[in-house]
């Protein structure tokens, strides 16, 4: 557990215990139990993190980026660095078999998912972060 939860720890202690007093035959009601208390502290904390972030939103305050996040900067960046590297073979193999209008489908198929993605990004960012994502 990275954050300690000194009651969970103390109700993992107590299942053990009580384990180790009633023997393996009642295992799997102390488990379901012990996890049932794991999943409503999982969830108590999954909706205050919600709360806070829905208070941050309705203050206009924009949520800074956990560490493990990539910026959405870095995000658009290499996505799009990764369509130009595979856009070569890929226009190569379209052109060298359907000539002209095979090269125009790749190209269009190319910038209707890089279109796709920036709108997914947009879509799930708040508005202070789409307008202003490389200004960090």
């Amino acid at each position: 557990m990275a954050t300690h939860d000194p009651d969970l720890r103390r109700d993992l202690d107590a299942t053990l215990q009580t384990r180790k007093e009633l023997g393996p035959e009642y295992e799997s009601e102390l488990l379901e139990s012990f996890l049932e208390k794991v999943e409503q502290n999982v969830d108590r904390r999954v909706r205050r993190h919600l709360a806070e972030q829905q208070v941050q939103v309705a203050r206009g305050i924009r949520p800074q980026p956990r560490d493990n996040e990539v910026h959405p900067f870095w995000q658009r960046f290499g996505f799009a660095a990764l369509s130009l590297v595979l856009a070569v073979p890929l226009s190569a193999i379209a052109a060298g078999t359907t000539g002209l209008p095979g090269l125009i489908v790749c190209w269009a198929g190319i910038a209707g998912v890089n279109a796709a993605h920036g709108a997914a990004l947009r879509h799930r960012l708040p508005a202070s972060n789409a307008r202003d994502g490389a200004a960090d």
